[in-house]
């Protein structure tokens, strides 16, 4: 459940209960009229009607009327409410296959994305972090590199940005990500040229090598981030996943390139493009089939024809970096 103020001048406020009766909310009142006559109405609205509701809310009140949305958590709500009633229309079935609205998840994710201090200093510390783990064979150590890094927030925003045709949230995320993954390999690569590395590591082998389980591994963890995200669900644990995939291949990078182990430096890079490209490309896909997409009808063409080029171009990616784990394991299986 969602609670919904709106805020509008009195001639719409007729409209906006005209909008819960189409839709068949829980429950809707009027709170209180504000000095300069403005009304701030409530609405109790079930998750699965939340985004066709906000889409109409914003399409039927004129922007030129300053209109406020605010979009309220409900922990719980007594008496129960009835069972939701059938939805009003055909448009009212988008969106339903979220439990969170693009609104909530484009400010989650933006923030996610920010590139700031804070975003370079846990970068750092999780680097620190996760390449001592790595070298000393430290479980703890790197999965608790990994619970601090911030990687999840760029990459679900990449995604994102690409539902919705965002390209100012895609650039922002592109960014973040590529500064955060380009500070973890600089700052392990200055590690690994005054740190011997230890090669008896089964943490940091485990990092120069790529198979197609790893492929498996980082498509769970972008579907997964994705669906914690869209569900409303905890996404602390995921944000682990992600980092997995993500951190300590960048880590073992730049640490064993720093340490002169070219080979092993090229199994942790084809490991990172992969990981890279299967948790985008799973995270864009689980975004798809959530129906998280614009609010009209001709962003969502464009979106969707976005989509599906973005979509292509990852899996040429993958299909290549596949090829080139074929061919790296035919090599090494020769040698």
């Amino acid at each position: 459940m969602r609670l919904i103020e709106v805020v509008v001048d009195p001639e719409y406020a007729g409209e906006v209960e005209r909008l819960a009766e189409e839709y068949h909310v829980s429950d809707y009142w009027t709170v209180t009229t504000t000095e300069r006559g403005r009304q701030t109405l409530r609405m109790l609205v079930a998750r699965g009607k939340l985004q066709p509701l906000l889409d109409a809310l914003q399409e039927a009140l004129p922007a030129a009327t300053n209109p406020r949305l605010v979009i309220l958590p409900v922990e719980a709500v007594r008496p129960r409410p009835p069972v939701p009633g059938p939805r009003a229309s055909r448009r009212s079935r988008f969106g339903a296959k979220a439990g969170t609205t693009r609104e909530e998840l484009y400010d989650h994710l933006e923030r996610g994305a920010t590139l700031d201090g804070t975003f370079l200093l846990l970068v750092a510390l999780s680097t620190i972090v996760s390449t001592i783990g790595l070298n000393e064979d430290n479980v703890a150590a790197v999965i608790g590199g990994m619970v601090i890094a911030p990687l999840l927030g760029p990459n679900m925003a990449l995604a994102l940005g690409t539902a919705l045709g965002e390209t100012h949230l895609m650039g922002r995320a592109l960014q973040s990500s590529l500064v955060g993954l380009g500070l973890t390999v600089a700052l392990a690569l200055a590690i690994g040229q005054v740190w011997p590395v230890n090669l008896d590591s089964h943490e940091l082998l485990t990092r120069t090598d790529v198979g197609l389980s790893g492929v498996a591994l980082a498509l769970a963890s972008g579907s997964a981030a994705v669906l914690s995200l869209t569900t409303g669900l905890s996404s602390v644990l995921v944000g682990v996943m992600v980092a997995a995939a993500l951190l300590p291949p960048a880590a073992a990078l730049g640490l064993t390139l720093g340490s002169g182990y070219a080979d092993a430096g090229l199994g942790a890079g084809l490991l990172l493009a992969v990981n890279l490209v299967c948790v985008n490309l799973a995270a864009k896909v689980t975004f798809w089939a959530s129906g998280i997409s614009p609010a009209t009808h001709l962003e969502r063409r464009r979106a969707n024809q976005s989509m599906i080029l973005y979509i292509l171009l990852w899996v040429l990616s993958l299909a290549i970096l596949v090829g080139a784990i074929y061919v790296r394991g035919r090599f090494l299986g020769a040698s």
